[in-house]
């Protein structure tokens, strides 16, 4: 067994092999905390949540570090704006991408370091690599001096010579214009923190080399984030820790973006869809199938009909585990294995599209082996469907879809019982023969987003496509 995926630096696919036997050590650029999250956002984290369960069932001991950018320009202009404390803000988008993660079922990250928690880990890097030649102070600001570094730009693959570099305001004395702020000197008014330069705020780029280096050592397999982050951030991450001394990631895995009108799907844009009005509409576990069942490295062209195929898709996954759990009387464990074609599919750069081929036709097979009522059969299917939905996240039998009141899945209950008040209404119209009655609940039902079925053993509903 060997995972293989693609590492932007190689530009190819590449056998993994993990620095130390057994484990697997992951860095993923987390949120930047200045809104509350739309579904390009959290894409990601359903990206490496799904890469890191992977890691797991293959028997590696997993550390995943997912870091929260908590001060920055943006989050210092919203200060401004709302005349609220940058804190106050951070804080409160935080917890939002918190809840997008945990609504979706994003399993918790090892580690979840916020940058300002971790200054003294910044300054350490800074004189390191004043010390080293890679870096200077200028007006009260840091700048890394990108000359110094002759790696500098292969993982963006670019030529130095007439690069821009994203600046934001007030970073004077750079030597070159290409250079970039590490440390940003004080403005009044502007939160700062003391240094041996004069006081300031972490520039951008700095703080991931930072708190990598400090809960992953100066070395670790994995470093993840949007393909928006090769330049300039994960290109600057790269100097810093390099320069500093750091072997820093041997595999750089990019996800693509969810996009809007063929856009990236952005707050600046204003086409951006909160996760938390998203799940007011469709279900949680319906929103996750739609995330992350496309491969990471696809783009995802958001629009209501995709979802309502994501939304159809499902059902049919769902419908048979409920099926057949109610023909074995019983929930039916997951398998110990899944399907030898589903991890063939994972192995392969995390082949997600491939590995749900693997569910569907497991599941059209237990649909064959009710209608033969080959008991045996269905339940020996759903068993491997479980196994493979557990994998992505997805399984509704899972703990964290099938109750808790966190998660709204308590109204299940109260549901079902209006539901079936409902039919045992249709079933006496049907028992006095007053079909145009029975025919006319059930498609009041069907517009209500149910889907009815008559069964031996009585009508049962589920939730249906829109």
């Amino acid at each position: 067994m060997t995972i293989r995926l693609y590492d932007t630096s190689a530009r190819q696919i590449r056998d993994f092999t993990p620095l130390t036997p057994g484990c697997v050590s992951i860095y993923l650029c987390g949120a930047t905390v200045q809104a509350a999250p739309h579904i390009g956002h959290i894409r990601s984290g359903l990206n490496f949540d799904i890469m890191r369960r992977w890691f797991t069932y293959r028997g590696y001991d997993v550390t995943f570090i997912r870091n929260v950018t908590d001060i920055d320009d943006k989050i210092i202009a919203k200060s401004a704006e709302q005349n609220r404390p940058w804190w106050a803000i951070g804080y409160e988008n935080e917890r939002a991408f918190n809840s997008a993660y945990d609504v979706l079922g994003c399993l918790p990250v090892t580690y979840e370091p916020r940058a300002t928690g971790h200054v003294p880990e910044m300054i350490e890097m800074m004189r390191g690599l004043i010390e080293r030649g890679h870096a200077y102070a200028a007006e009260g600001s840091v700048y890394f001096d990108v000359r110094s570094y002759p790696g500098y730009l292969q993982l963006s693959n670019q030529e130095l010579d007439g690069l821009r570099q994203p600046s934001g305001e007030g970073e004077y004395g750079k030597r070159d214009p290409r250079d970039f702020a590490m440390w940003k000197a004080a403005k009044p008014g502007e939160p700062s923190w003391e240094t041996p330069w004069g006081r300031g705020r972490p520039g951008w780029h700095l703080e991931c080399s930072a708190m990598a280096h400090k809960y992953l050592g100066s070395a670790f397999d994995i470093h993840g984030g949007g393909v928006d982050l090769i330049f300039p951030h994960h290109e600057n991450e790269i100097a810093q820790a390099k320069a500093f001394g750091d072997d820093f990631a041997a595999y750089w895995v990019h996800n693509a973006w969810v996009t809007m009108s063929g856009e990236k799907m952005s707050k600046s844009l204003g086409n951006s869809v909160l996760v938390s009005e998203m799940v007011k509409h469709w279900r949680p576990i319906v929103l996750r199938y739609y995330l992350g069942t496309p491969h990471y490295r696809s783009m995802i062209e958001y629009s209501e009909e995709s979802l309502r195929e994501a939304e159809s898709a499902f059902a049919r996954i769902e419908g048979f585990v409920q099926r057949v759990t109610e023909k074995a009387g019983k929930v039916v464990p997951p398998a110990p294995e899944v399907p030898p074609a589903f991890a063939e599919a994972l192995d392969d750069d995390f082949g997600v599209p491939q590995a749900l081929a693997v569910v569907h036709t497991t599941v059209r097979q237990g649909n064959s082996a009710l209608t033969a009522d080959d008991k045996e059969s269905a339940v020996a299917r759903l068993a491997e469907v479980r196994a493979m939905l557990g994998v992505l996240g997805l399984d509704p039998l899972d703990e964290h879809w099938a109750g808790g009141p966190d998660r709204g899945e308590d109204l299940h209950g109260v549901v079902d019982s209006l539901v079936r008040l409902v039919l045992e209404q249709r079933q006496a119209a049907r028992t006095r023969k007053d079909y145009g009655t029975a025919d006319a609940i059930r498609d009041q039902l069907q517009q209500s987003g149910l889907v009815i079925e008559d069964t031996p053993s009585g009508p049962r509903w589920e939730l249906g496509s829109r």
